[in-house]
């Protein structure tokens, strides 16, 4: 009699595992920020999906990219704007980094483009507005909420329902990072956010990065002024920023020491730097026939994010006229006006598969904004960069990567025709560029546990510890005089003081004993003799 069923143990034990990794499924709450920062958040959160958890995203109702055809429950609340509003403001902020980049937080204070920034930290308010909503969101349960924190809302969430929480992000603006980890950041050797210098700074550029860094402490608050209205309006209590970010689990850092410099972490700061990177998948038709027509000189990729629509036309103009002096065929994604003096050898799309061409053996340079998704992209595929950073932390990632000789940086508003040509022929022709590039990508891919698995593992791990206290440094406990050891200085130099202030006057009481008496007896017989 011939035997049913599996001939094997294999399909048993698979399933056995597979049950048990659902039997510790949990309940995580999702709170995104809109844009590229998605993207990413994206997969670690499908994936989290895959392994059974019960995820539930909460996004605005008006959004860019949020929520599309994700295989969880969404929530969403009403916000006090439309997508045309939404649009137009960005599109003004975008605008205005062509005329004057922010280049310190004063300026970006003094900026009359910053309500896109006041429509994201609104969010938080039509959320608690949503009183069903609110109301489903404490009766559920949740082990952990998974946030990205640029506009506050998933860390007001956290604190409001008294939950663990794990950030996703590049970067806290501000010191907040510092901050809310408790881990130093010595001025000497770690550059400010926003000034692009590299870790080995002048003297001059030393000053500079002490002067940022009290910019930072004397106005960063005030950046999150609204957002702090909100949260203490919320809270029905008052909130600093600190006060929210003191509170977090752990930080999941879309960076690594590939691309940023070397400086002291926190044992709750996990760095996922290439979270985006994937096996480049076949090209569609389309662009395999352009890479096909380029023949033995390939093409560049031109991608300035996905939040870049448009460029003034006097800068498209002289874009264009710098791509049309290279043999290489450039696809270039751009939604905006054609310039009138395009060339042949230029392609426009609205949009292309970046990674997959970024790893096509043809792909001979990458003109970027230097976001942190393109340039991983980059040093995943080993592509050399010109790069022409707008706003954010772009600037600092593109004079990392130009630190590293992988790429060349371009000032867009100074920038001529010129300038954008020789930096091309350069990272082309040049062989140390691509060495270079390669080097990188030889030591990002040399790792233990891919980013994606490390970001799913920590989050399980929030969720199955209901936090992560153990990592939590008791410098949170220290007033900023114990932190700095003032106390202990202070009472120190009090004693050496004190010890000296009495070695001193037993010297003085012991030097009058022995000479002082002599002294004036001698004084005494002299006076006699006259």
């Amino acid at each position: 009699m011939t035997r049913t069923g599996w001939s094997s143990p294999l399909p048993l034990c698979v399933c056995l595992l597979l049950a048990c990794g659902f039997a510790e499924a949990g309940k995580l709450l999702v709170v995104p920020m809109d844009g590229s920062h998605w993207f990413s958040m994206r997969s670690v959160v499908e994936k989290l999906i895959l392994r059974g958890h019960e995820v539930v995203v909460v996004i605005p109702k008006v959004s860019w990219q949020l929520g599309r055809s994700l295989n969880c429950t969404v929530k969403t609340y009403s916000t006090s704007y439309t997508l045309e509003v939404l649009d137009r403001e960005f599109k003004a902020f975008a605008q205005a980094q062509w005329k004057a980049q922010v280049q310190s937080i004063f300026s970006l204070l003094m900026s009359s483009y910053n309500d896109i920034f006041d429509l994201f930290f609104s969010n938080c308010r039509s959320l608690f507005k949503d009183k069903k909503l609110v109301e489903y969101l404490k009766e559920s349960s949740f082990d952990a909420v998974f946030l990205d924190p640029f506009d506050t809302c998933g860390l007001i969430v956290a604190k409001y329902l008294s939950l663990p929480s794990v950030v996703f992000a590049r970067g806290i603006f501000c010191h907040y990072l510092e901050e809310g980890a408790q881990c130093p950041a010595p001025l000497s050797y770690v550059p400010r956010i926003l000034l692009g210098f590299s870790d080995a700074m002048t003297f001059k550029e030393r000053v500079r990065n002490h002067i940022m860094h009290l910019e930072e402490r004397l106005l960063c608050h005030r950046f999150f002024k609204s957002a702090l209205e909100i949260a203490s309006e919320i809270l029905q209590t008052p909130v600093t920023v600190y006060d929210l970010h003191r509170q977090i689990s752990i930080w999941l850092l879309r960076t690594d020491f590939v691309l940023d410099y070397p400086k002291p972490v926190m044992p709750n700061m996990v760095f996922i730097g290439g979270i985006n990177c994937h096996q480049g998948k076949p090209l569609p038709m389309e662009f395999e026939a352009y890479i096909n027509a380029s023949g033995e000189h390939g093409i560049v990729v031109f991608s300035l994010g996905s939040m870049v629509a448009e460029i003034p036309e006097k800068k498209a103009m002289a874009i264009a006229d710098a791509l049309g002096k290279i043999p290489q065929t450039v696809l270039w994604r751009y939604t905006g006006t054609p310039p009138s003096n395009l060339a042949n050898n230029t392609i426009l799309v609205k949009w292309l598969p970046q990674n997959d061409l970024l790893g096509h053996p043809m792909t001979r340079a990458f003109i970027t904004h230097a976001g942190s998704h393109g340039i991983y992209e980059g040093i995943c595929n080993g592509v050399p960069m010109v790069m022409m950073p707008l706003f954010g932390d772009q600037m600092d990632n593109a004079k990392r990567m130009e630190t590293k000789g992988a790429g060349v940086t371009l000032n867009v508003l100074e920038m001529t025709s010129e300038d954008l040509e020789n930096a091309l022929k350069a990272v082309i022709n040049d062989k140390s560029y691509k060495e270079n590039i390669m080097h990188l990508s030889s030591l990002h891919k040399d790792r233990p546990v891919e980013p994606l698995d490390l970001a799913v593992f920590w989050v399980e791990f929030v969720m199955r510890h209901k936090g992560a206290p153990h990592l939590r440094p008791a410098a949170h406990d220290l007033t900023w005089y114990q932190y700095h050891s003032l106390d202990v200085i202070g009472f120190l130099l009090a004693i050496v003081l004190t010890v000296a202030f009495i070695a001193f006057k037993c010297c003085a009481y012991g030097y009058r004993k022995c000479f002082g008496k002599k002294g004036r007896v001698k004084k005494a017989h002299k006076s006699k003799t006259h």
